[in-house]
């Protein structure tokens, strides 16, 4: 007898909507047919969509600042609130700090998230600092460990790798087959323009944005996508955020590069001038994140990138610091000029949400499109198809059962993280989660976290599809 059956479900996988039953057995989905049989416990799904359970491939929980600013959301709370938000796998980021070794960063993350996960999780590593010793041992054996992806800063002072480092970093990506995930932005012109903007006086949190004009992106993503030419390895640009830097990616993918992208929501759903506050003031410190929102014209870019492939996977880069808080946005400095104010803004919650309302519910994206965006591909992207990402018989039972008419309007009362704002307070969506299943057991039921902390496991990867 099966342990669930999903009962009149509408199932949408990458390619493909059909009515089917899903039948599930020890955590596995054991069947997809008409009539799947008897079960113990049966879900019915009329009315609904059967989603595969959102992938988030790029989420900053509980990671180390300095500066005294503290992250809003370690493992406990931003894994609940992806939960809440239809999300199954969340992939966060192990940060190798300046002078530490890469395999302690590693060992010091797990230990932060053992025991608090109510989601499956998989660490990225940040490479900060290539010295011989961890570019020589410790990061071929972690990717031979199942850490098969990295991601590497062209801007950040205690991040940024100079062109000679980020080629060494690609070859060696190449040679054992990891992906290579860049923040693509120019150090030097950021620098450049932030002095710049200080000397005048305009230091409200608005001007982050000033600093950061899509030129410093497009140069960097055209940086990157070269030296991925040259060392010929396949790269993922990450956090695209409107026309210029598009517009380089799909120069490459034209000349058959293997280059991938993502962008994110605050892309399609905030604009430059939310920075500016109520009266160009503090305000607008809940919009401050790097690449900035960009405009209406970028916005309509992204969505042809959704919709034509240029981009491959949507994730929320959520990067949590309260606004109410002096280890927060409020950290001290950051009201005398936007340099101080933490990069960063909450959105594990309401990633699908969103580009559900914004894409299918409003006939810009399908259905299918959607889960390929925020499942499928980031499964394969990652080296995690076709456990994750897909409803299909042999794959873990990660389910997200959708309301597609439902409607909400967005509140920081309705979420779930510890963030104390959103920025996306009183949009209104158009597509809920009211049921996400993890492994088969119900872990959010359309109105609680019904899961135990510590039920989320730890995924070992393997190599990307990228390089098959």
């Amino acid at each position: 007898m099966l342990d669930t059956a999903i009962r009149n479900a509408e199932i949408v996988t990458a390619g493909d909507r059909f009515r089917a039953e899903i039948g599930i057995r020890d955590g596995r989905i054991v069947a997809v047919a008409e009539d799947v049989g008897a079960a113990r416990t049966e879900i019915d799904a009329a009315g609904l969509l059967a989603l595969p359970g959102g992938i988030d491939a790029h989420v900053h929980l509980e990671q180390y600042q300095g500066g005294g600013v503290v992250m809003a959301d370690g493992f406990e709370s931003g894994t609940r609130s992806a939960a809440a938000g239809g999300t199954t796998t969340v992939m966060p980021f192990a940060l190798q700090q300046k002078g530490q070794s890469l395999r302690a960063a590693v060992a010091a993350y797990h230990a932060a998230a053992d025991g608090k996960c109510y989601v499956d999780t998989s660490f990225h590593l940040i490479i900060t600092d290539p010295t011989p010793q961890v570019m020589g041992q410790e990061l071929p054996a972690l990717v031979k460990d199942g850490y098969t992806s990295f991601k590497v800063f062209m801007t950040y002072d205690d991040m940024v790798l100079n062109d000679a480092q980020l080629l060494e970093v690609f070859d060696l990506a190449r040679r054992e087959k990891a992906m290579v995930m860049v923040h693509a932005e120019g150090y030097d012109a950021i620098r450049y323009m932030t002095r710049r903007l200080e000397e005048a006086g305009q230091t409200a949190p608005y001007f982050h944005a000033k600093s950061r004009p899509q030129s410093v992106e497009r140069e960097a993503t055209h940086r990157a996508i070269s030296h991925a030419e040259l060392t010929d390895v396949p790269i993922t640009i990450v956090h695209v955020s409107g026309r210029e830097p598009m517009e380089q990616i799909q120069w490459a993918k034209r000349r058959g590069m293997n280059i991938w992208a993502e962008t994110c929501p605050q892309y399609i759903a905030l604009e430059a001038d939310d920075l500016k506050g109520l009266n160009m003031d503090f305000e607008g410190a809940k919009y401050v994140c790097s690449p900035p929102p960009r405009d209406r014209d970028s916005q309509e870019a992204i969505w042809e990138g959704l919709r034509d492939g240029t981009f491959d996977i949507f994730s929320s880069d959520h990067c949590p610091f309260r606004f109410d808080d002096p280890k927060g946005k409020d950290v001290a400095g950051a009201r005398t000029a936007f340099r101080w104010v933490p990069n960063g803004i909450p959105g594990i919650e309401t990633r699908l949400p969103i580009l559900f309302s914004e894409g299918v519910s409003k006939s810009r994206i399908s259905a299918e499109r959607f889960v390929a965006l925020t499942a499928t591909n980031p499964a394969r992207l990652f080296g995690l198809y076709p456990r994750k990402g897909t409803i299909a018989v042999g794959a873990d039972a990660d389910i997200t059962l959708w309301d597609p008419a439902r409607e909400v309007t967005l509140s920081q009362s309705l979420l779930h993280h510890d963030c104390d704002y959103t920025p996306y307070e009183g949009m209104q969506v158009t597509g809920w989660p009211v049921r996400t299943i993890l492994r088969g057991q119900t872990v959010w039921d359309g109105q609680k976290v019904t899961g135990a902390m510590g039920a989320g496991l730890y995924l070992d990867r393997g190599t990307s599809q990228a390089f098959r």
